[in-house]
């Protein structure tokens, strides 16, 4: 089966358990330190994703209990058991961050990514949250990253919608004009 309707199944699958159990908040804060934890610690996600042989289904779970400080809510810990049973622990981490996605809209919420020159001022993340909010009638949460080679303004990464209003974006593209007119010439 492909490999992003597997992920998007299970994804699907835990939303729906977290709306019936109504722990959803505390399983996407756990599955977005173990996101995290999976991404920055790349010999954690080698033996989590390791073949059954190498690392034992139960020491996976095991690993990312760890990983979550030894608190894990019972939702997560039975789902986490699911991918087990079925051999998916290879995919959790894109499963998780499918889940986190999709939970975070299933409430209303989207999350961005914002780059700026420096930290951005309450009135321009003010602004984009209305933007966003008008375009798709969701809240936003921005993860804010400061970019001192954009010279001046911002790039705003919103799922599939990006919007480039930096400088070094807009010098960019007059360079390519100039090279593209320069092509023409000769």
């Amino acid at each position: 089966m492909n490999r992003s309707i597997v992920i998007t199944r299970y994804a699907t699958a835990l939303v729906k358990y977290c709306r019936v159990t109504g722990h959803g908040e505390i399983v996407c804060s756990e599955a977005e330190t173990l996101e995290r934890a999976l991404f920055q610690v790349p010999e954690l996600r080698r033996m989590v994703t390791a073949a059954d042989d190498v690392v034992s289904p139960f020491d996976k779970k095991k690993l990312l209990q760890t990983a979550l400080g030894n608190k894990m809510s019972q939702e997560l810990s039975r789902f986490l058991t699911l991918l087990n049973e079925n051999s998916r622990m290879s995919l959790v981490e894109d499963i998780l961050r499918s889940f986190i996605t999709l939970y975070r809209r299933s409430i209303g919420i989207r999350k961005a990514h914002l780059t700026t020159v420096s930290e951005p001022s309450e009135r321009l993340l003010q602004r984009l949250k209305d933007l966003v909010r008008q375009k798709t009638g969701d809240d936003v949460i921005f993860e804010v990253e400061v970019d001192p080679n954009l010279i001046g303004g911002f790039v705003l990464d919103l799922d599939e919608f990006l919007m480039d209003a930096s400088v070094k974006h807009q010098l960019d593209q007059i360079r390519e004009q100039f090279i593209e007119r320069n092509r023409r010439i000769i």
